[in-house]
């Protein structure tokens, strides 16, 4: 084994560079990959003793500024506070670094019991709850001098903000933030905050969901897409079964990222999705996926570093939870590897419903796979063949 050469740094973090290095070796980081965070390590130190602070006053601000000095250097490298990511969770994790505070400011007793509202009574996901919580501070703190206070808001300042807002935005962002608004002001009237519903006073947005749909993908497209995975590796093994799932069952990244070890029945051939809203529903295991999975458990899914039960890990240490952009990376990759155009994981989704529809299921089968609460929801992701509506076509009378 490779020993690990480096010099104590000085300042405020130099008692802390062993069990530093020791985590990351634990954690499967490469030899090279471990020398250069050391080596980081031992600058941040030196620049929080030359700006006369402590270990524990390291946080996202002061990342900031560290990069921020490195760049008036002409540095080019760690001139990003996301390159302070490793230490920092480090720090964090022996609680020499305190957790970072996601809510701040003048309404965080509010935004507060919001986010406790939005996981405990709506079921919403992690990254979902984060957007709405964003998307609820700026509103507040633009409307608060407006108004007066929220327990005075009008429907006239409702509707400024977002005219304002989503001005500056494009169609889908806009929807996202109108969305936003309106969970907001619905929490703020059944808490009895505002006296009256403010609901009729946010606008429509005009969306394009009826008017644009993307190209249909076809099975031999979807058979490139799963032919570009080097299933010799474990990266393509892993890769393979995650496009198996968005394009046969027509999961969502969320639901994918979602699973664990223990959601997957064997033995019945089911696996148990972890969808929308904190709804939890067993669906069937078709025979191809389940081998596409099993490939990647036995011969490429390393052992996780933080003991999770993450079906699907990163590809590079730490051996971690894959993400919801992990998932979007792996789609939009294997399209460029395929030589087509740059696709998403809801293609594969339409694909999925596509196929269950003129394979003849119904529109109400296919929502249930889905999980669809509407039908109508489920006519997006379907594409209907021309050619079979033909026959739906009547004779012109004189014809």
């Amino acid at each position: 084994m490779k020993e690990h050469h480096f010099v104590r740094p000085r300042g405020p973090l130099g008692p802390f560079a062993d069990d530093y290095r020791i985590h990351l070796v634990a954690v499967g980081y490469a030899f090279g990959s471990i020398q250069h965070l050391l080596t980081q390590f031992a600058q941040v130190s030196r620049w929080l003793e030359s700006e006369g602070l402590a270990a524990g006053d390291l946080n996202e601000g002061q990342a900031q500024r560290f990069a921020a000095s490195r760049r008036a250097k002409g540095r080019v490298t760690l001139t990003s506070p996301a390159s302070m990511r490793p230490p920092l969770a480090f720090l964090r994790s022996i609680g020499v670094v305190a957790e970072k505070d996601e809510i701040e400011g003048p309404f965080e007793e509010l935004l507060g019991s919001y986010r406790s509202y939005l996981f405990n009574e709506r079921g919403l996901a992690e990254k979902t709850v984060a957007g709405h919580l964003g998307s609820a501070r700026h509103f507040c703190l633009s409307v608060a001098d407006a108004s007066g206070g929220l327990a005075d808001l009008r429907g006239a300042d409702v509707t400024a903000y977002l005219l304002r807002t989503c001005s500056q935005q494009n169609p889908p962002t806009a929807i996202k933030t109108v969305g936003a608004v309106s969970s907001l002001l619905v929490y703020l009237h059944v808490t009895a905050i505002i006296p009256v519903s403010l609901i009729p006073a946010v606008p429509k947005v005009a969306g394009r969901r009826r008017g644009h749909r993307p190209p249909e993908l076809s099975p031999s497209h979807v058979d490139r897409l799963l032919e570009s995975c080097d299933r010799r590796r474990a990266v393509g093994l892993r890769n393979y079964a995650i496009l198996m799932l968005l394009a046969r069952l027509g999961l969502r990244p969320c639901e994918v990222v979602a699973l664990t070890l223990d959601d997957i029945d064997w033995h019945h051939g089911e696996l148990l999705v972890r969808g929308k809203g904190n709804r939890h529903e067993r669906l069937p295991l078709p025979d191809e996926v389940g081998a596409a999975v099993a490939s990647y458990l036995q011969e490429g899914r390393p052992r996780a570093t933080d003991g999770g039960r993450a079906v699907f890990l990163r590809a590079r240490a730490p051996w971690s939870a894959l993400g919801f952009p992990g998932v979007q990376t792996v789609v939009r990759d294997a399209s460029r590897r395929a030589g087509m155009e740059v696709l998403g994981p809801r293609h594969l989704r339409r694909h999925a419903a596509t196929q269950m529809h003129r394979s003849g299921a119904s529109l109400s089968a296919v929502a249930e796979v889905l999980r669809h609460h509407d039908t109508r929801v489920t006519t997006v992701y379907v594409d209907v063949d021309d050619g079979a509506l033909g026959g739906l076509a009547r004779v012109w009378p004189g014809a």
